[in-house]
């Protein structure tokens, strides 16, 4: 089968280790059973096996090809295009592989990080970190719509070449679809023009691409459009042992009214809880029941060894001897103060305690850069809690402040190491990933290393990813989705940008609970909202899986496609030097290309737990 043209699914990512030990025994034995059929000889003949996967072959379907590749002048015409769009493609692929090696490599301390697990390797819902059971549907409609035109557009170019096709099928892993694949005949291919044989190994990656642009299309327009964010703060999480954990609060909760009060959306809560007095409040879920909540300002997360010393679990009460019970009340409690004695009652102990701790904006210094050329090489924390003269209370103070700055300006930094409070001024470098100035810091999320909440939720920016999707909703992101390509980029994005913390979760389609978050509206809000969402989902899942499928077969590598067109353009190439062009050089680039890549693909994905020690 190694002749054969391949749809490959390239790798997303994962979650559940358990669960992981039960798939991949699950595996093994299935795999010993198909060992089994086949030495036995019970598996037909259009059946044939790769390891643990089935391939079913089949020749029909040839007629249907030959009469959709009438119009061959249109088709050699469409493939053209994506053969210039593969090319430029594989470049991009070649150099960001490459790259990312490399960053693997001078970064081991990345081993742990989620999208580098091994299981994340595993396009299975539920294992996959990225990939919850609840976006099965539409993961599965997306992979299949995305074989289909993949192999599809292989199989139609094989028939405007005058190819003639052996057999065409699948490749199944137990009930999992992972891939397609149209087998030439051997003969018949090697007669075909060199042009003849790139587009149509090009033709099953500009498939993917048409059907990307097409699912967003209809996803960023008629759907999204047709769904509004439903009233109330949308709960994301919830920390274990809060108050709100206590009263039976939970993620995919809506908190519609605080003392009948109504909540608006996510910015509505604080300005309610600070408008109410008392520690217990009657909070209004869903719009349908309320429950009395014991309000106190708890440490919802919490960095290890801290410079607050504080840890997940511990309330709050007082800073300097005023009471707080609110994040709001906290922050107007501390005021200009950079040093503070907070009153707390810590999670594992019923006895009050008082500590003096520092407000700031907690940073990691990084070696080498701008800020340690002041500070020195150190190990600790950096509390930061002036900038330029202006107060920073956490580094979501901070953040808007560097974004001000350029390149080789001089700033003013003061902060805390320990109980040494320093003030250096900083030569700002080029920041690599904007145009703002570069202060040379690793952040910590929150303040001081520490995430508060009034009562120990985690708010979900429902407005923020239906911002994203191009729908009515307020984003961080700015111009970027102001066009149709910006908003595609964010959302091929969206399934792991919670991994970085560019937002506090990932977003896999309006499923697992979040719908609860969302309402429909217009038009389309005569066909229910369950009809909505799932189209919604297929059309996300359907537009992310074709993109990555085209971009994993872009690959400079064999069996991918564009190890193919690799072959075909270095043979175009080289056979219009002045040289006496041999098969040997042409093999020499392209397993040279191919073994660049395999090395880069494994150091990206394993380079970090090989090096980490």
């Amino acid at each position: 089968m190694d002749h054969g043209l391949f749809a490959f699914v390239s790798p997303p990512a994962i979650y559940g280790s358990e669960l992981l030990t039960w798939v991949l025994l699950g595996l093994l034995l299935y795999w010993l059973a198909v060992v089994g059929l086949r030495n036995g000889g019970y598996l037909p003949d259009y059946i044939g096996t790769q390891g643990p996967i089935l391939t079913f072959h089949t020749k029909r379907g040839r007629v249907l090809l030959d009469r959709l590749a009438r119009p061959k002048r249109f088709w050699r015409a469409w493939s053209n295009l994506g053969v210039g769009i593969a090319l430029v493609v594989m470049v991009a692929m070649f150099a960001f592989l490459v790259q990312a090696a490399i960053s693997s490599l001078s970064t081991p301390q990345m081993a742990n990080s989620a999208v580098r697990q091994p299981r994340n390797v595993l396009v299975i819902p539920g294992v996959n970190d990225f990939l919850p059971l609840a976006a099965t549907p539409g993961i599965v409609f997306g992979l299949l719509v995305g074989l289909v035109v993949h192999e599809g557009g292989h199989g139609l170019l094989c028939r405007v070449e005058d190819i003639d096709i052996d057999s065409m099928g699948v490749a199944m892993l137990a009930v999992l679809p992972v891939g397609a694949f149209v087998e030439p005949d051997h003969e018949s291919s090697k007669s075909a023009s060199r042009g003849g044989q790139t587009r149509m190994f090009a033709a099953g990656v500009t498939n993917n691409f048409a059907i990307t642009i097409l699912a967003f299309a209809l996803l960023f327009g008629p759907v999204v459009g047709a769904i509004g964010v439903a009233p109330g703060a949308a709960v994301g999480g919830v920390a274990q042992d809060s108050p709100a954990a206590d009263a039976g609060i939970e993620p995919n909760d809506r908190i519609t009214a605080i003392n009948d009060t109504a909540v608006e959306g996510n910015d509505d809560l604080a300005d309610q809880l600070e408008a109410v007095d008392g520690e217990r409040v009657a909070v209004e879920l869903n719009g349908e029941e309320t429950v009395p909540v014991d309000r106190t300002l708890i440490v919802t997360a919490a960095m290890d060894d801290g410079p607050t010393g504080l840890s997940a679990g511990d309330e709050i009460r007082a800073v300097n001897g005023q009471t707080v019970a609110t994040e709001r009340g906290f922050f107007d409690a501390v005021g200009d103060d950079e040093r503070v004695t907070l009153t707390i009652e810590p999670a594992d102990s019923e006895e009050r305690v008082e500590r003096e701790v520092t407000i700031g904006a907690a940073v990691s210094v990084v070696e080498d850069e701008p800020l340690e050329g002041e500070t020195g090489p150190t190990d600790e924390t950096f509390v930061i809690t002036r900038f330029d003269g202006e107060r920073v209370h956490s580094y979501e103070d901070l953040a808007p402040l560097l974004a001000d700055t350029e390149p080789d300006q001089q700033v003013n930094v003061t902060g805390y190491i320990g109980d040494e409070r320093q003030t250096h001024t900083v030569t700002l470098d080029e920041n690599p990933r904007s145009d703002s100035g570069f202060l040379g810091i690793q952040p910590h999320p929150g303040t001081s290393g520490i995430t508060v909440s009034d009562i120990g939720v985690q708010l979900y920016p429902a407005d923020e990813y239906l911002g994203l999707l191009g729908g009515d909703g307020e984003t961080r992101f700015g111009g970027i989705t102001d066009t149709f390509l910006g908003k595609m980029g964010i959302a091929i994005m969206l399934p792991v940008i919670g991994v970085g913390g560019i937002l506090p979760f990932n977003f896999a389609g309006f499923t697992g609970g979040i719908q609860n978050f969302y309402e429909v509206q217009g038009a389309l809000g005569a066909f229910g909202d369950g009809f909505v969402f799932l189209l919604a989902n297929l059309l996300f899942w359907t537009g992310w899986i074709n993109i990555q499928l085209g971009f994993f077969n872009c690959i400079p590598a064999f069996p991918l496609d564009g190890g193919h067109i690799l072959r075909t353009s270095t043979e175009a190439i080289v056979s219009r030097l002045p040289v006496n062009a041999t098969r040997g050089m042409v093999r020499l680039v392209t397993t040279t290309v191919g073994v660049t890549m395999l090395v880069s693909f494994v150091m990206m994905l394993f380079g970090p737990q090989l090096f980490s020690g």
